[in-house]
């Protein structure tokens, strides 16, 4: 295993940011690292031991498994290639003796094969790539732990559920049989006037207090029932936040513009929006779009950033597969099985002209075109597809020379529509220092961390509280931020954008 490389600030004296936040809102958990290299173990001790975590190191599978017979572990964080037993096989094994534990894998990008393998047979949370980024690993362990308290809270709410059901069965048995001796009591109605009247106060009374008590029961039910939605609320804000933050992952691999599946996404639901999608294909499209990229990451490094005509026949065959790598990826995620397909066809065209399948007309999934559309057209401004960077205008003129060939014609309407929009908004796009910013202003690129890592997404709205601590940041760090965002200036004409019937140079599609 090779040794991590630490992404934090040389002369910074204090912890990072996400290490300060993790130190503050963490519980003490118990933290197993398993890797056969003592140096990479001690690595991981330092970076986690100001956390307040009980660490315990292991440097084999085997060894790992005798720590967790003799004690509780909270998470197993391992290496994928150890001797012996190697990281998916201990995870599948921890899987199947202690579905509990919280499982991470450390892996290279050579071995994308054996992750998927891991992912499925041992089911881990998630798996950082090789060497890590101690801000994201930090944070990795974290989310590790807190959908470990997520499941364990709801384990518990559903036994407290089970617990109230049986008590009001009980309540309801007791009800039963007061109303049989109710009965009873009527019987004797012809024998004893008095007391009958006796008995029917008394059993009155009976049947107020079950009644209250059923009322309290029905009371905490619906609290647990409250209880219980807030914690899916929270699984599905941290679902997709693991899916933002490992588009940020994607972006470290290839080295592209830092951002660009955020950009892509936000387009790609504008799109939806304006062809007026349902609720549930809007997610699955801006999911798509986030992750459109996740097959290249198996590629090797001289044909990750390569353009397609450049490339040689074996070069393009191997590159036409990442679409399918893509969707093997995903799918054992039974959330991200529509969003996997979309991605599979991102490259179809409805003159079947491309690939995987060969896919024509209203073959090819609109949401796939979508994603095609936004990520060709995000691609020509930031300079991903030509040696020069578009204007907003002159991407959108030159995907019209072959939006025929590649996109419905509902679509192309529907760009054509949003495209004086986007014009307007790249107009009105200024770089301000943190003191100048304002709440309310909108990122209009991704903000940046010195080491180039995403620290916020397109789009995010700034507030008074989040101005205070990146102003508190950059004075900690001693760095100075660049701050897109976007201004509010009038919008220009229809007029002044290319609708998508005109003529311009073909561009290499995304």
């Amino acid at each position: 295993m090779e040794a991590p490389l630490a992404h934090s600030n040389p002369g910074s004296n204090g912890p990072t940011a996400v290490e300060g936040l993790a130190a503050q809102t963490a519980p003490q958990a118990v933290l197993l690292f398993v890797d056969d290299e003592p140096s990479i173990l001690s690595a991981l001790r330092r970076l986690f031991r100001p956390l307040g975590h009980k660490i315990i190191l292991a440097e084999s599978g085997a060894a790992a498994l005798q720590i967790l017979e003799q004690e509780p572990v909270d998470l197993v964080l391992s290496d994928m290639r150890m001797p012996g037993m190697d990281g998916a096989q201990l995870l599948q094994a921890v899987r199947e003796r202690w579905p509990e534990v919280a499982r991470l894998l450390l892996t290279g990008y050579a071995d994308i094969g054996s992750t998927i393998a891991a992912i499925n047979q041992g089911e881990i949370q998630r798996y950082i790539a090789k060497p890590w980024d101690d801000q994201e690993l930090l944070l990795a362990v974290r989310e590790g732990l807190e959908r470990r308290r997520l499941r364990q809270e709801n384990q518990r709410l559903l036994a407290l559920t089970q617990d109230q059901n049986e008590q009001l069965q009980a309540a309801n048995t007791l009800l039963e049989d007061l109303n049989e001796q109710l009965e009873a009591s009527n019987h004797q109605l012809s024998n004893s006037n008095l007391e009958l009247e006796r008995r029917v106060k008394e059993r009155t009374a009976e049947l107020e207090q079950s009644n209250a008590s059923l009322a309290a029961a029905n009371l905490q039910m619906e609290q647990t029932n409250e209880k219980l939605q807030h914690a899916n609320a929270l699984l599905e804000e941290n679902f997709a936040m693991s899916i933002s933050v490992f588009s940020a992952l994607l972006e470290l691999r290839d080295g592209s513009v830092s951002g660009h599946g955020h950009k892509v996404a936000a387009l790609a639901q504008r799109l939806a929006e304006q062809l007026k999608l349902g609720a549930i294909e809007k997610v699955d499209i801006y999911n798509a779009g986030l992750l459109h990229e996740i097959g290249k990451i198996g590629l090797p490094d001289g044909l990750m950033n390569k353009t397609v005509s450049l490339m040689t026949g074996a070069e393009f065959e191997r590159y036409k597969r990442h679409p399918l790598q893509a969707q093997a990826a995903l799918m054992p995620l039974g959330r991200l099985h529509q969003t996997a397909l979309i991605i599979r066809s991102q490259h179809e065209r409805v003159d079947g002209h491309g690939f995987p399948d060969g896919l024509s007309g209203y073959e090819v999934p609109l949401g796939s075109q979508i994603i095609n559309l936004a990520s060709t057209f995000e691609s020509l401004i930031a300079g991903r597809l030509a040696e020069k960077e578009y204007s907003v205008q002159e991407a959108g003129t030159l995907i019209a020379e072959t939006a025929d060939q590649h996109y419905a014609p509902e679509l192309t309407e529907a760009f054509n529509a949003i495209l004086p929009e986007l014009i307007a908004e790249s107009d009105a796009v200024v770089e301000l220092d943190s003191q100048s910013l304002k709440p309310g202003m909108v990122l209009a690129r991704a903000l940046l961390s010195p080491q180039g890592s995403t620290l916020l997404p397109v789009g995010f709205r700034f507030t008074a509280q989040l101005l205070a601590q990146v102003q508190k940041l950059e004075a900690r760090d001693q760095v100075a931020l660049r701050y897109f965002v976007k201004m509010d200036k009038p919008a220009k004409k229809p007029g002044g954008a290319p609708a998508v019937d005109g003529r311009a140079p073909r561009p290499q599609h995304a």
